[in-house]
């Protein structure tokens, strides 16, 4: 939102009130209070009729400052996120003469006394970021102000958007030269958010648009710092655009509140992200395998569903989950919990025998009810739904006929729509597509007395948490899983998450992958996408390129709008041997599947320390200036770089940085840095094993939920410390999914003997890479 008309005026009917100054700093045990008013005092008489800013630094957690604005401090202050990881009394506060400082750990804010206004935050003496002159302040706006409105679909959620609020505060923290801006939710335009004015406002606009279902108001930086506003409301960015050398962020309101978050590397910054906003939960290995589903408009019964099922087992394709879209349920009912007689007439039959297929099984809802389903009169009843101020229901048509929407701020409501779920999971139901939560509207009261601009992007984390307590109720902690679509601050806590609504081509898909690798930035650990495209029927080739692009990401599902998405559907059979798009559906998944072990690891470490799945190469490559624009490529945890091949022909052109690479597939070594030209077949994609990787693939491909310790293969790849120099130990974990049970490796090397050593007595094969498996013998291995 731009109040500014150039650098040196503000827009037509914008009132700036700026910070001009620290006029008195205060220790407050251990906060900082700074009074800043919106001109320099000179004299006493300028303290009257003058706004007064009142600035608050404090700290939640080591490493991370919190700053809060205000100019009046008795409206209704907006609730903010819920920081579980949050302490009380953290932070070491000073002031004298110069000003004041609260150091957090490594990190510092050091405020001046003064004109003009400084905020300075350092890390290591060095700094990282300011707030300067001009950068924090209320703007006020006249009747018909030009400045930039508030997202399409905002009031009532139909309308063109919001009238503008007659004032804003607003923030703007300094951009570094060359430095860049990453995340901010999962976005599917340009990776880098330099130059792109970005609304923190959760929106159905598919991945071809610049709305997002996935918003959050945290960004993070190549300069080893990220920044969380802590506002659930709307929030507009201005990234290096209004004043193209700061970031500005801007509220409706009085007041304004963000924190700053050190590092020093983005793997770091994400670290103490997630500790403050939640970690990913663990999920269940059964959910890495393949899913397939019956499509949205499809026309299915039992029958269908199992001649897929089938088809798939006959040609030798795993598959580890069956999905139910919307259709289980009769049109116009949605969502009512039941299943269609008319097409599954004995649905716990069905999904026993599902089950006995060694499937799990999923079922799509969305928190919408259909006023033609009979639970409508019982929610309606209850007041379990939505109203508008005069007490009459919010509905709308634009999805199901007369729908109205749960009120998840009404506990009654929540347990009323859990109980639903527990019926299905006893009939058999294993996980939960939670689709939409993304229109929501601000023309409404909720139950607590929210605010509905609050409660707009807020609303997908309560919809999601309730569905997923329900879940972990019934299978388990680390054995619940949703497949979400919408999703702010504290989403990741509830994984997993799909991408939403692509369509059938390889441009599509690699706006997908910008969209995935930008909420990785913002803190999700776990993310999927729809093989080939959700819009339309994708050719052959867009289809075999997507399930190679589908099977190395974090979850894989095949599923489509109008079109089924089984892969003997889109070729004949008749291509060269392994290009079918049967062939490589059976290439990918298995390949996926051999992986589960070193996989299954990575989705460990995702929830131990918020470090993401699928990773951008900047959070694994940071200083690295080849990386900083790469967005069609990606590392699968931290030693398996892939770059999808987006293209019919198999052209593709990716980088290795510095250091030896392994391919996975053919053997071959390269050394970095270096970009490749190459062109590869449907079976093949560009799959590399970073240097000094201990690589642990398992003895199964028919299953992702199998015993890892279960003579695991140990691969040690070449690279790292120069093994006839020193002594080097290595480790890697493989945890047995079954029981949790956890197996060390130690590999130990001197003059270029190597020795793997295993803390359990269970047998084990060890090779280097390109070498003859050597089997171990009383715990050990001998290269």
């Amino acid at each position: 939102m731009k109040f500014t008309d150039g650098f040196w005026h503000t827009r037509p009917g914008v009132t700036a009130l700026y910070a001009q100054e620290a006029y008195d700093i205060e220790q407050i045990g251990h906060t900082l209070r700074v009074s800043a008013p919106t001109k320099v005092i000179e004299r006493r008489g300028d303290t009257l009729n003058r706004a007064l800013l009142t600035v608050t630094l404090s700290s939640p957690l080591d490493g991370i400052i919190r700053v809060r604005v205000e100019q009046h401090s008795g409206g209704t202050a907006t609730p903010g996120f819920d920081l579980v990881g949050a302490q009380a009394d953290v932070g070491t506060v000073a002031v004298d003469t110069a000003g004041g400082t609260l150091v957090a750990g490594p990190l510092t804010a050091r405020i001046s006394q003064g004109a003009p206004w400084n905020l300075v935050f350092e890390a290591d003496g060095q700094p990282l970021t300011e707030s300067g002159h001009k950068s924090i302040g209320q703007m006020n706006l006249a009747p018909g102000a030009p400045i930039t409105a508030e997202p399409a679909g905002v009031a009532g959620v139909t309308s063109t958007g919001l009238a503008p609020a007659s004032a804003y505060m607003h923030a703007q923290l300094s951009l570094g030269v060359g430095e860049l801006v990453y995340g901010l939710g999962e976005r599917f335009g340009p990776l880098v958010k330099n130059g792109q004015t970005v609304d923190i406002w959760n929106a159905d606009g598919g991945t071809s648009s610049e709305q997002s279902y996935k918003n959050v108001p945290f960004y993070l930086t190549n300069r080893g710092y990220g920044v969380l506003v802590n506002h659930p409301e709307h929030v507009s960015y201005e990234v290096g655009t209004e004043t193209v050398e700061r970031v500005q962020f801007s509220v409706a309101g009085d007041a304004i509140e963000y924190l700053v978050i050190y590092g020093p590397t983005p793997k770091q910054v994400l670290e103490r992200y997630t500790r403050l906003t939640g970690r990913p939960a663990r999920v269940p290995a059964w959910s890495y395998g393949l899913w397939l589903s019956t499509s949205f408009t499809t026309e299915y019964d039992e029958a269908t569903v199992t001649s897929f099922i089938d088809g798939m087992a006959e040609r030798d394709l795993p598959l580890s989950v069956f999905h139910f879209d919307c259709f289980w349920m009769r049109e116009f009912n949605w969502t009512d919990f039941e299943w269609d007689p008319r097409v599954f007439p004995d649905p716990e039959g069905m999904l026993a025998r599902l089950h006995e297929k060694n499937l799990h099984v999923s079922a799509w809802i969305n928190p919408y009810i259909g006023q033609r389903a009979a639970l409508f009169d019982e929610a309606k009843s209850a007041g379990y739904l939505v109203k508008r101020a005069d007490g009459s229901l919010w509905q709308w048509d634009m999805w199901q006929a007369g729908m109205a929407l749960v009120d998840f701020t009404n506990p009654d409501a929540v347990a009323w729509f859990q109980g639903k779920l527990r019926r299905l999971f006893v009939q058999g139901v294993d996980a939960i597509k939670t689709d939409f939560g993304e229109r929501i509207p601000t023309d409404v009261v909720w139950h607590d007395g929210s605010s509905p601009e609050v409660m707009h992007n807020l609303y997908s984390q309560l919809y999601n948490q309730a569905v997923f307590e329900v879940l972990q109720e019934h299978r388990g902690e680390g054995d619940a899983v949703l497949f979400a679509r919408s999703a702010t601050v504290g989403g990741q806590m509830q994984p997993v998450h799909w991408g939403g609504d692509n369509s059938s081509s390889f441009e599509s898909m690699a706006e997908t992958l910008r969209g995935g690798l930008s909420l990785a930035f913002s803190g999700f650990g776990y993310w999927s996408h729809d093989i080939g495209g959700f819009e339309g029927m994708p050719d052959a080739a867009v289809f075999k390129r997507w399930l190679a692009f589908g099977l190395m990401s974090s979850h894989s599902r095949l599923h489509g709008s109008t079109n089924y998405r089984v892969p003997w559907l889109f070729d004949d059979g008749t291509e060269a041997p392994g290009q079918s798009a049967v062939d490589v559906t059976r290439r990918f998944t298995t390949l996926k599947l051999e992986l589960m072990p070193y996989l299954y690891q990575v989705g460990l470490e995702a929830h131990r320390s918020g470090t993401p799945f699928m990773r951008p190469m900047q959070l694994e490559f940071a200083g690295d200036p080849a990386v900083d624009y790469l967005d069609r490529q990606y590392l699968l945890g931290p030693d398996l770089l892939v770059a999808p091949v987006f293209s019919a022909g198999g052209d593709v052109q990716y980088y290795l940085p510095a250091g030896t690479w392994t391919n996975y597939l053919t053997g071959e070594i390269a050394l970095g840095p270096v970009w490749r030209q190459e062109t590869h077949a449907f079976d093949s994609l560009p799959l590399w094993v970073r240097g000094g990787a201990v690589l642990v693939t398992g003895s199964r491909s028919d299953r992702p939920d199998y015993d890892y310790t279960d003579a695991p293969l140990v691969t040690i790849y070449p690279g790292g410390t120069p093994e006839t120099r020193t002594i080097q130990t290595r480790t890697a974990e493989i945890t047995n999914p079954l029981d949790g049970s956890v197996v060390t490796l130690a590999i130990s090397s001197t003059d270029g003997d190597m020795t793997v050593t295993s803390s359990a007595d269970a047998p084990f094969r060890a090779r280097r890479a390109g070498g003859t498996p050597v089997a171990s013998t009383d715990r050990k291995a001998s290269l």
